[in-house]
């Protein structure tokens, strides 16, 4: 499918850099953007990759269910009152 770009400052920076490359504006900006897209996928995200992800929740899934069984729940805790917030608060 075309793409048709209707804006002056882009029509120059390709023109700028087909210049410098030596090339056509049409394969100036089609390495820019293969560029730009391989720049994107290599930088980290802050997981890591989708089963690394995936690793790190199951292991905490593990740690969560492994406390749980250590100590388990004696109730529904103490109530949370007014007074008990305020309290947190006091000096």
């Amino acid at each position: 499918m075309p793409l048709y770009v209707k804006d002056r400052e882009v029509g120059e920076l390709a023109e700028r850099l087909a210049t410098l490359k030596q090339t056509s504006k049409t394969e100036a900006v089609r390495e820019a953007l293969r560029m730009a897209l391989l720049s994107h996928a290599e930088q980290p995200t802050p997981f890591g990759t989708p089963d690394r992800l995936a690793q790190e929740v199951s292991e905490a899934m593990g740690f969560v269910g492994e406390l749980h069984r250590k100590y388990p729940s004696t109730g529904p805790g103490l109530p949370v009152t007014k007074d008990w917030i305020d309290s947190l608060y006091e000096d």
